[in-house]
């Protein structure tokens, strides 16, 4: 089954994208009414109940889209008005034939006082939505002139705006969280494929405002990015074929987790819960003797190993036989719970050093190994590193700060040399990948700054990987979307400062049956529509 790839482009790409299609023979006037109509369909899905809408249009080919977008709008009975910053002999090219076609006589704005003038202060106060058409890709910041007046009065209301393509102001380039000067948005629609911004910045004005990436016509072999970065929900596709009618448990893998020394019986727990629920055949958790009766009251389905412990409580390896550990595991869980302790160290390494099937590490089995890097080697078995920003600092040898500043290039460069998948954990989290590719998520919010979540993706990746064994990548990438949707469906029912990290595994079947190509044709790169059609 070929999986989707959603590449991620830079403004340079998307141009070229464009170029390319054209060449191909398909217009870029074509192009345009695609983009606008798709605008137009989004606004009329998401907002129904907005009737009277002004569309803010710059002089470029963002504005042409707004023109059509007005158009279809109007054509769809909705009160539409048009503002234009400049004059209408300022536009040229495509947007020229789209304003030609709009047939709505605008209201101009060529100057910042015009702004607050009142034919124009009146399409504000009166707006139910706005769309905001002004500069799209190929806008270098910053705004000037009217467009900084016009961008000022629209972020001092509370109404929707739906920005076409980006929020006016933000570079399409921009691995920024924010951006200081760009209009706000409540929802955006782009189009072929997400730019950089779009999966590093938080351009919907919140973490749930809807990002939509609209197809337009231009064939996939026109589209190519040199950032060898992607979409990491295009692999959420691996998971949706349903399974086959004469499946048995033996199939989808046998996870043993590692951890829950002597008073962290929630940190296993949780972690083979949602290992369960996210589709693993078999769970056993082996944890200290102690903690045991704790971890196996999470669910009946969870079978358990007790693992001798030491006075203090601590897990070691004494006595323990480990061929009888690991017999017929197809996947190592360790970390949730573990401790450092250094009997448990000791066990942690003599484990990795005598057992060759994929291992995922997280919590403190990823401080261990800091300490001992030449164990990292995912060229001798699969290895999956989860680490969050202070965990990444103390396996790079440098500071969280450090971390932060520079993400992305630093889970590629340890991915690489040391051979490992490594998700780190974050706004945005990355995967990196071996060879040198990377995948950014999209999903999750702010309710998950709680503990347990991390225990949580553990037992999610481990059971990924363990039902799609030689498809390490995608496994990954799924896993880590499919947690922070499970979240983002939560927080739909409940308040984010409320969320628990079970309440996420609570909803992962929405987040499974969850399938972001709807059938109006958008990508839903961040957020979830209004009405979700669930996919039995």
């Amino acid at each position: 089954m070929p999986i989707p790839y959603v590449p991620v482009l830079t403004a340079d790409e998307m141009r070229a994208a464009d170029r390319s299609t054209a060449e191909r023979g398909i217009p870029t006037m074509t192009l345009m009414r695609n983009a606008g109509a798709a605008v137009a369909r989004f606004v009329l899905k998401e907002y129904p109940e907005a009737h009277r809408i002004t569309v803010l249009c710059g002089k470029g080919n963002n504005g042409g889209d707004g023109f059509v977008a007005a158009k279809a709008l109007k054509e769809a009975g909705k009160e539409v008005h048009v503002l234009l910053l400049g004059v209408p002999e300022d536009l040229k090219g495509d947007a020229w034939q789209a304003f030609d076609e709009m047939r709505l006589q605008p209201v101009l704005v060529p100057n910042e006082d015009d702004v607050n003038a009142p034919p124009v202060e009146e399409h504000f106060l009166e707006a139910d939505l706005l769309l905001d058409a002004v500069v799209g890709t190929g806008f270098k910041p910053p705004l000037r002139g009217a467009a900084v007046a016009l961008r000022d009065r629209v972020n001092a209301l509370t109404i929707p705006v739906v920005a076409v393509d980006l929020p006016s102001g933000w570079d399409a380039d921009s691995r920024e969280f924010a951006a200081e000067g760009a209009f706000r948005a409540s929802a955006v629609v782009s189009f072929t494929a997400p730019k950089l911004a779009h999966v590093c910045g938080n351009l919907a004005g919140g973490v749930f405002g809807p990002i939509v990436i609209a197809g337009i016509g231009s064939p996939q072999e026109a589209v190519h990015s040199g950032l060898k970065m992607s979409w990491a929900g295009a692999a959420k596709a691996i998971a949706d074929p349903p399974r086959k009618a004469d499946s048995n448990k033996g199939i989808y893998g046998h996870v043993l987790l590692i951890g829950g020394g002597r008073g962290k019986s929630g940190a296993p727990a949780m972690s083979s819960l949602a290992c369960l629920r996210a589709g693993a055949g078999l769970v056993t958790a082996a944890v200290a003797a102690s903690t045991l009766p704790f971890v196996a009251q999470i669910t009946p389905e969870l079978m358990t190993y007790a693992l001798p412990e030491g006075q203090n409580g601590e897990i070691t390896g004494r006595g323990l036989d480990l061929d009888e550990l690991l017999e017929k595991r197809t996947v190592l869980a360790i970390g949730p719970g573990l401790g450092q302790e250094p009997e448990t160290e000791a066990f942690v390494l003599d484990l990795l050093e005598n057992s060759t099937i994929p291992v995922v590490l997280d919590a403190d089995a990823l401080n261990i190994v800091a300490k001992h890097l030449v164990r990292v080697d995912g060229r001798k078995r699969t290895m999956i590193l989860t680490p969050h920003p202070g965990e990444m600092g103390r396996l790079a040898g440098i500071s969280t700060k450090e971390v932060q500043a520079r993400r992305e290039p630093l889970a590629r460069e340890f991915a690489v040399r040391h051979g490992v998948t490594l998700v780190l954990k974050g706004w945005r989290t990355l995967i990196a990948h071996p060879d040198g590719n990377m995948s950014i998520n999209t999903t999750g919010n702010p309710g998950m700054a709680k503990g347990g979540s991390g225990d949580i993706l553990t037992g999610i990746v481990a059971a990924m990987v363990a039902q799609f064994p030689d498809r390490v990548a995608e496994a990954v990438s799924a896993a880590v979307y499919l947690h922070g949707l499970a979240a983002d469906f939560a927080v739909r029912e409940q308040d984010e400062h409320t969320l628990l990290a079970t309440d996420t595994v609570s909803h992962l079947w929405r987040a499974f049956r969850f399938r972001p190509e709807d059938s109006a044709g958008y990508t839903w790169i961040q957020g979830l529509p209004t009405q979700v059609t669930e996919t039995p």
